[in-house]
């Protein structure tokens, strides 16, 4: 093994991610312990990402971008058969989280370093199985704290989102009544997967009180971006107890009226679930488990995808392919 060259979108200051980010080449060193390398096929692009441009999270820089990752294995750390996912060889297709906060490139790159993985399996193209690590355990982790069960009914808001989207199918695999706030482009999908669904915006309380005949819902997942108001008409639904209520986005209001933040229980134990990807990849293999992408774009054209990342709402996954070849000059 020895050291590799790669093109990377890093920042090595905080800020708005168009003033900080750049692409530049870096060396990406071997493995280290319990960590792979991979040549980069396609890395998903997250809301969390423009966080951490942001500042959120702080840590060394500088410092990449794209958690979500799928490649080809390159070389793999000296005690990877102790590492407790399964043993991987070089060449193998894998899927999964980029360590981000050690290593000089994440996803974003054309050679990352990951500090979990799954092998991507047969029927599922390495695109897909980019999109599911943070959406699939986001939404898995969540519905843990939240304790969901068999029967609860379940106000999943934001479920054009792709945590949102996530959460509805993964609350319905496991039994519960799932109501769904979107927009029109995944009001269909949405549907088919057997939750009933209401749009946002003015009315909406009285909209889901409609869909439960007038009942208060168990528990209430918000995975919209933050809006004047909703936090209090959420709580609302969920029997005016905060506790029922837990977000993903709207941290500040949520702690002011009581509402639980899924980040501020991250603690050992309760982490996000990298176990669970596996079962969704192979769900999704078998067409009975899907994220959309909105765009995929090659390495080179990082500024168009992190443009339509920012707009809030892409319809589906950003995913940069730095497999794909670069333009021409």
């Amino acid at each position: 093994m020895s050291p590799v060259s790669a093109l990377a979108i890093r920042f090595h200051k905080t800020g708005e991610p168009f003033d900080v980010l750049r692409e530049e080449r870096v060396e990406v060193a071997d493995p280290p312990s319990g960590r792979v390398r991979v040549r980069v096929l396609a890395a998903g692009l997250n809301p969390a990402d423009w966080e951490l441009c942001r500042g959120f999270m702080p840590g060394r820089l500088p410092r990449g971008i794209g958690f979500d990752v799928a490649g080809v294995v390159d070389a793999v750390g000296p005690d990877i058969v102790d590492h407790e996912s399964a043993l991987v060889r070089p060449g193998d297709v894998v899927f999964g989280t980029a360590d981000f906060t050690a290593q000089p490139s994440a996803g974003a790159a054309e050679y990352s370093i990951i500090n979990s993985w799954s092998p991507v399996p047969e029927g599922l193209d390495p695109l897909q199985a980019a999109v599911l690590p943070m959406a699939v355990q986001t939404a898995a982790w969540t519905l843990e704290l939240t304790d969901v069960q068999p029967g609860a009914t379940l106000l999943v808001h934001g479920a054009g989102g792709m945590v949102g989207y996530a959460a509805v199918q993964i609350a319905l695999r496991r039994g519960a009544r799932v109501i769904a706030t979107a927009g029109p482009t995944f009001t269909a999908d949405l549907e088919g997967f057997g939750a009933r669904v209401t749009s946002y915006g003015d009315g909406m309380p009285e909209r889901v009180r409609a869909l439960t005949d007038g009942a208060d819902v168990d528990v209430v997942i918000d995975t919209a971006r933050p809006a004047p108001g909703t936090l209090r008409d959420l709580i609302e639904l969920a029997g005016n107890d905060p506790r029922r209520v837990m977000t993903i986005s709207n941290h500040d209001e949520a702690r002011e009226l009581g509402a639980r933040v899924n980040i501020d229980e991250f603690r050992p134990g309760l982490t996000p679930l990298a176990e669970l990807l596996p079962t969704y990849a192979a769900l999704a293999a078998r067409g009975e488990f899907h994220l959309p992408i909105a765009r995929s774009y090659p390495l080179a054209e990082w500024r168009d995808a992190v443009a339509l990342s920012l707009l809030g709402n892409p319809h589906g996954k950003v995913v940069l392919e730095p497999g794909h070849p670069r333009p021409s000059a």
